[in-house]
């Protein structure tokens, strides 16, 4: 086995470790620091790292390695440009998108690259994160000097995006599951309460809970947390 055999062969045992621990995360927001924390390892070049995703299109940083990346991420926002703007939009087809060298013009986004190089940018990936459910947002990967990556760097950002995503999806997946169990057990520990205090069925002290919902535009679970807090409505 050469010198380049050896390398792939230590990246693909990395990249492996990597993902089984993305998938070990017990919770939505470790997921997301773990995997921008793990770009530093498996992507040469990279200094900063963050996950953008939009919110009724308004920009929100995610898991943010340093401010920088968050003053990138609303620069992008706001002037409605940017690599990692694009990736998370889906603007097309592309799944990657580069900028190798901030100190040049960039035709595709002219006026992202100056203030973008006055943050002390000088090159950066966008990856787009998605399963075949949903898109799920860019990771997005910095370096402070211009021509930091390389090919290599882009084929690792976007292994490294790929087990992100599955590992997100699968995260939040989780959250979901484990909400809906803490609702449901709230929602009976409230209904218990009104039918051990107002003599009701288990029907009736469901409908209570729900037309009150219903009438206060209040969130089930929020009103079977305020009957388990206080006793009553």
């Amino acid at each position: 086995m050469d010198g380049q055999d050896m390398n792939w062969h230590r990246f693909a045992q990395q990249m492996a470790s990597m993902a089984r621990d993305l998938l070990a995360q017990p919770t939505v927001d470790a997921t997301l620091k773990r995997i921008t924390d793990a770009a530093y390892g498996v992507v040469a070049g990279c200094d900063a790292a963050g996950i953008l995703i939009l919110r009724g299109g308004e920009v929100e940083t995610l898991a943010p390695s340093e401010e920088m990346v968050v003053e990138c991420d609303q620069l992008q926002g706001q002037l409605g440009q940017g690599p990692c703007f694009d990736a998370a939009r889906r603007v097309d087809e592309e799944r990657v998108f580069r900028i190798a060298d901030l100190t040049q013009y960039q035709e595709r986004w002219p006026a992202f690259a100056p203030p973008a190089r006055a943050l002390g940018i000088g090159s950066m990936m966008g990856f787009l994160l998605f399963t075949d459910a949903q898109n799920l947002g860019a990771l997005n990967l910095y370096s402070r000097r211009p021509g930091a990556f390389t090919d290599l760097s882009e084929t690792a950002g976007v292994l490294l995006a790929s087990h992100a995503a599955v590992a997100l999806a699968s995260a939040r997946t989780n959250a979901q599951k484990e909400e809906a169990i803490a609702t449901r057990h709230q929602i009976g520990e409230a209904m218990g309460i009104l039918m051990h205090r107002n003599k009701l069925t288990e029907e009736q002290a469901f409908d209570v809970l729900r037309h009150y919902s219903q009438q206060n535009n209040i969130k089930l679970r929020d009103v079977a947390r305020q009957v388990c807090e206080t006793g009553t409505l």
